[in-house]
């Protein structure tokens, strides 16, 4: 049975997840300071961007849970699964979560948050780039058939090439 709203659900759950969020990216960022990566320093940036905007939004999720009087508390773990409770102006519930279901629901938040700090990927015909590359009628160049001499005749730029 249901005791909290949907809104106030929606809140502690959310906090619940990007807390986790942030500690799996915080070990993330242990593994690469250890690892054997040549370049370290673009995926330590990125991820302390990530955690920094995960810490921004779980202070306000924070503050709304003042706000509402609501709070998190963990019952119970085993191997599969995980149970917390859920308290809100003296109402409670009780949620049981597979511990695979929460791993993608932080690994949902974790591709959010990678989305929210890397700037979007540009097509490449829509690149800016330094060069300035040829039209296609400049790329192919208009062919004509001589009838005399039952050839094709190339351009006169073309000549210039061979």
């Amino acid at each position: 049975m249901r005791y909290l709203r949907n809104d106030e659900l929606q809140i502690a759950t959310r906090f619940l997840f990007l807390s986790m969020a942030i500690v799996v990216i915080q070990q993330d960022i242990e593994h690469v300071q250890r690892g054997a990566f040549k370049i370290k320093e673009p995926y330590i940036h990125m991820l302390e961007k990530m955690i920094a905007e995960a810490t921004e939004e779980r202070k306000n999720l924070r503050q709304s849970m003042k706000r509402k009087q609501l709070k998190v508390v963990t019952l119970h773990k085993n191997d599969s699964f995980s149970s917390y409770l859920f308290l809100c102006e003296g109402r409670e519930e009780k949620r049981n979560y597979f511990n695979r279901a929460i791993r993608k629901k932080v690994e949902a938040i974790v591709q959010e948050l990678m989305q929210r700090v890397l700037p979007p990927v540009q097509d490449y015909a829509s690149a800016n780039t330094l060069f300035d590359y040829p039209t296609e009628s400049e790329i192919v160049p208009s062919v004509e058939f001589d009838s005399t001499l039952n050839h094709m005749k190339l351009p006169e730029r073309l000549y210039a090439l061979f």
